[in-house]
């Protein structure tokens, strides 16, 4: 048995929702006639995780995430196609399988809403057959990183949401599980619990290699801890690869922002800087802005080139950010080979 992996192969989810009709007449005619309309959620995605990676898994509102990691803990039955978790089918071996998995959903608390934290993870021990010595020993060092102390007596209902983050973080790593599913772990938090959070999944992943599963629309959430990234949409996996991969796949283009000391229009600019593909904007009299493709153009040379012009009181150079280039993944229609394991996407 591959503990801390995942493999997926063709997997498809459908829901068949009845057809609502305009009107009175539609309405009656729906309710003794109904028509039925079947959508793929997730439609024939293939991936392999190994064990000890942390990928993150992200698309739109609607792409088919959430239904993929429903599938994946076993809370929703597939239409077709095979999973295995940790070597197991999570329906056929759903008591075995639920044993060795960890979830963490953003908007639902697994802890028990009016027992304090200390009660609710002790019901989990108990839950999950964890020796007391042991258990001792991962709540002190889920401490020493969340900072749990001063909760433990709180009743769940009584915490933040930050709080209660941090404590579902820990419930769910109490019986240490070889794979850990993170669906919108800092949805909602301030910068300084998100950083904690993100330290805790670091050490925990370095320390004892579990394999994370983080679905997220805080792309500083991948950015922080994800060397792969997989992007979901319309149901297909569009993109499968690393992420340093995909910044430089679809991210080539950078920026360069003058402040000058004196104002320098454009058309002055573009004649006396006569490089190709370069964009040029003037954000404020003395701000210039350069926009181009980095595999095409040397900054350095563009620098030289506006310091012999204009006397430049500062600069600096900007990569795309994560976001936008999720954004022209979608819009250029990107697609995934589906070949398991991680590709890199490719122009459709």
């Amino acid at each position: 048995m591959q503990l801390g992996t995942i493999a997926v192969s063709d997997l498809r989810r459908e829901f068949r929702t009845a057809r609502r009709r305009e009107g009175l007449r539609g309405a009656w005619q729906g309710l003794w006639q109904p028509q039925y309309q079947t959508k793929a959620a997730v439609d024939g995605i293939n991936f392999t995780i190994v064990q000890g990676e942390i990928v993150g898994y992200i698309g739109a509102n609607g792409a088919g995430k959430s239904t993929t990691i429903k599938m994946l803990t076993g809370i929703v039955v597939p239409t077709g196609g095979t999973i295995l978790v940790n070597g197991r089918d999570p329906q056929a071996d759903r008591y075995a399988h639920t044993r060795d998995i960890g979830v963490v959903f953003g908007q639902r608390t697994q802890l028990w809403w009016d027992l304090p934290v200390i009660e609710a993870l002790r019901l989990l021990q108990t839950v999950f057959a964890v020796d007391t010595a042991t258990f001792t020993q991962r709540l002190a060092r889920f401490d020493e990183v969340l900072g749990l102390g001063e909760l433990l007596h709180t009743p769940v209902r009584k915490l933040s949401l930050g709080q209660r983050m941090r404590c579902d973080l820990a419930a769910s790593l109490i019986h240490q599980p070889p794979v850990v599913f993170l669906d919108e772990p800092t949805i909602g938090l301030d910068v300084a619990v998100k950083a904690q959070i993100r330290q805790f999944i670091q050490a925990i992943n370095k320390e004892i290699g579990t394999t994370f599963v983080l679905t997220t629309h805080d792309l500083g959430d991948i950015e922080a801890l994800c060397r792969r990234v997989m992007v979901i949409d319309g149901g297909k996996l569009i993109y499968d690869g690393d992420l340093s991969r995909m910044k430089g796949s679809f991210g080539q283009e950078r920026i360069l922002v003058f402040d000058l000391a004196t104002p320098l229009t454009i058309a002055a600019i573009s004649e006396a800087v006569a490089m190709p593909a370069l964009q040029w904007e003037q954000t404020a009299p003395e701000r210039l802005t350069c926009r181009f493709d980095g595999l095409q153009a040397n900054p350095a040379a563009i620098v030289a080139a506006v310091m012999q012009q204009a006397d430049v009181r500062d600069l600096s150079l900007l990569e795309t950010d994560i976001e936008t280039i999720v954004k022209r993944i979608y819009r250029h229609g990107y697609v995934v080979p589906q070949v398991p394991g991680g590709p890199i996407g490719t122009p459709s």
